[in-house]
């Protein structure tokens, strides 16, 4: 009978062993993950690529219609190409009339996002289960602002900023002359990719937690409160006739507490 629970704790220890190390090697994919996702969505805030002209086939009699893109920021029209003329200012972080809602929106998912990758500071000082969780919601919480941008953004293309780059035929979800660009589309991959590093935190989250169930914590308890009697009170009263097998005893138990 001992042979089988011995064999049977040593099968779970080399299981609990391997699972550490699988956890660990995911865990840091996820952290390389979360840190090129929040890489992402400072290109999505910054790109004016969310609409573009599409590649029409002009023939003569009129002027030319315009050919550019747009983004949350600034219209940058080709008129003088290959330098693009932009309207609109990204160093004072104003967004275009028509889309402050997007703009303050991808603002707030970028700032949960790197919020998450400053919490990865945290597993050298906290619970990594808690550290988990904390940026499991914080990415869930990016992804929604993300997603609600991504819906409000083409509710917004009746303004005057769509008409002059895309036409007259604009309205709400309906870009006349342009097209949904790499930037809206990267926006919308976001969205999925903050779903997924959320629920994988959530899973890492929940596998931390089941590597110290509840009842090893009272196993780890017990085995400290006796090795602070063994080693505080004096020998005598515990053992008169076995001082060192205490202390070979104590000097064991501590080494395995510590392991």
């Amino acid at each position: 009978m001992s042979f089988m629970q011995r064999h049977s704790s040593e099968v779970a220890r080399l299981y609990q062993t391997e699972f550490i190390r699988s956890a660990r090697a995911v865990g840091m994919l996820w952290a390389i993950c979360t840190l090129c996702f929040a890489i992402i969505e400072v290109v999505i805030l910054i790109q004016p690529s969310w609409v573009g002209t599409r590649e029409l086939h002009y023939r003569g009699g009129g002027p030319a219609p315009p050919t550019g893109t747009l983004g949350l920021f600034e219209v940058c029209m080709e008129m003088d190409w290959p330098v693009p003329e932009c309207r609109g200012s990204l160093r004072t972080l104003t967004p275009l009339s028509a889309f402050q809602s997007p703009a303050v929106l991808v603002c707030m998912s970028l700032t949960m996002v790197w919020a998450s990758v400053g919490c990865l500071c945290l597993f050298r000082f906290c619970n990594a289960a808690t550290v988990y969780k904390i940026c499991a919601w914080l990415q869930l919480t990016a992804g929604f602002c993300l997603a609600l941008a991504c819906v409000l953004f083409p509710d917004s293309w009746a303004c005057a900023e769509m008409r002059a780059l895309c036409g007259d035929r604009v309205s709400s979800f309906s870009p006349g002359n342009c097209s949904v660009h790499w930037a809206y589309i990267l926006a919308m991959l976001g969205v999925l990719d903050a779903g997924i590093l959320s629920t994988l935190a959530f899973v890492l989250g929940n596998r931390q937690d089941a590597l110290l169930p509840e009842d090893h914590i009272y196993i780890y308890i017990y085995i400290y409160i006796y090795i602070y009697i063994h080693t505080q009170c004096p020998p005598q009263l515990l053992n008169p006739n076995a001082k060192k097998k205490e202390k070979n005893t104590t000097f064991y138990l501590s080494t395995l507490l510590w392991w």
